[in-house]
């Protein structure tokens, strides 16, 4: 069996960030909250956590999300409303928080979504990242039926949508911040 781009490691690793006028204790707050990410994400609908303190290393967050039919259109994806689960892997306050994608079998995936928040002279630093280790069971199952020149296209295609939904993501949570 030939490689295969889906085989590369990591698969996914982005960032982007904004400046944020308000304190990293006043961010993190906000962006810790993730039954409130409905305000500020491009797919997840809100949700709620499961088990766990919430927003503490370990607590498991459940998360409802909505995809629309345009998004890489082509692609075999789930399309309408879908459920995730996550666990938070790093939570200190006005600093980082992380949460990584389990499987439905409940396994950890290489898959971690974050955000870090710096001081500056005028508010925030705000990074929002995302890295992919090893292609996800979701991903492998999306391209198991597509030739190599396919897995590269939907791969190119994925990554934009990842880096839109990563500034998207930011802005929404600078006016959301900022309006209060």
């Amino acid at each position: 069996m030939s490689e295969s781009i889906v085989d590369n490691t990591p698969l996914f690793e982005l960032d982007a960030g904004i400046d944020v006028d308000a304190t990293p204790e006043q961010v993190y707050a906000v962006v810790s909250d993730l039954p409130r990410s409905a305000e500020w994400s491009p797919e997840c609908l809100g949700g709620e956590w499961i088990t766990g303190e919430p927003a503490t290393v370990g607590a498991v967050f459940r998360g409802e999300n909505l995809r629309s039919e345009s998004v890489v259109a082509w692609a075999p994806l789930i399309r309408g409303t879908w459920f995730t689960e996550a666990r938070v892997v790093a939570a200190e306050p006005g600093a980082t928080f992380r949460w990584m994608m389990l499987s439905h079998a409940q396994e950890d995936q290489e898959s971690v979504w974050g955000f870090d928040v710096a001081a500056t002279e005028s508010g925030s630093r705000l990074i929002h990242h995302f890295r992919m280790g090893k292609a996800t069971a979701g991903i492998r199952k999306i391209v198991a039926d597509l030739d190599e020149a396919e897995r590269v296209k939907f791969i190119n295609e994925w990554t934009a949508k990842l880096e839109s939904d990563l500034d998207v993501t930011l802005k929404r949570i600078k006016d959301v911040i900022e309006k209060h």
